[in-house]
């Protein structure tokens, strides 16, 4: 197979594209690999691992930021703890796959990009009509925007992988 043909299979087999680009591989034919779509899908496989990553601290930052700060009563929050802790499993696994991955999440820029998106999903998490009796106990009946949370990240690596406020409160 000529590179061309193997460059429109990428657009329209993706397996079959995978499955000749191997055999190339496997048998050293390296000038007729689709080496352009080769290196974009590499890439995008540590992109996957790194967005993962980022999504799973996110939803820990936004749960502990609920719990913090917006449990108002006993029975409120056990499905944050839950969410905690799962996505604190699959952050470990992630870690353990990619170790490399554990020392990016602890750099300032990274934790920062994933408390940006904890504040997202808080400011939609408001606007939620069950929510509505919390908007206007914490925010006076207007939907709560990004000036009204932390700028900075409040936590740290190590608070995202072990804080556990719930317990502290026995």
């Amino acid at each position: 197979m000529k590179v061309e043909s193997l460059r429109e299979l990428y657009g329209k087999d993706f397996y079959l594209w995978v499955q000749e680009n191997l055999k190339l591989l496997r048998n050293k034919e390296y000038d007729l690999v689709d080496w352009e779509n080769l290196l974009e899908e590499i890439e995008d496989m540590g992109q996957r691992h790194f967005e993962s990553m980022i999504g799973y601290m996110a939803v820990i930052m936004e749960h502990l930021y609920k719990w913090e700060n917006f449990k108002h009563s006993l029975d409120m929050g056990h499905s944050w703890i839950d969410s905690v802790y799962t996505a604190r499993e699959r952050l470990v696994r992630i870690f353990k796959n990619n170790p490399s991955l554990k020392k990016k999440a602890q750099e300032r820029n990274v934790l920062q990009g994933a408390w940006e998106d904890a504040v997202y999903a808080l400011i939609n998490w408001f606007k939620r009509p069950k929510n509505k009796g919390l908007v206007q106990n914490y925010f006076k009946g207007r939907f709560p925007t990004e000036k009204d949370f932390p700028r900075e990240c409040p936590y740290t690596f190590q608070q995202i992988m072990e804080y556990e406020p719930w317990l502290e409160e026995r």
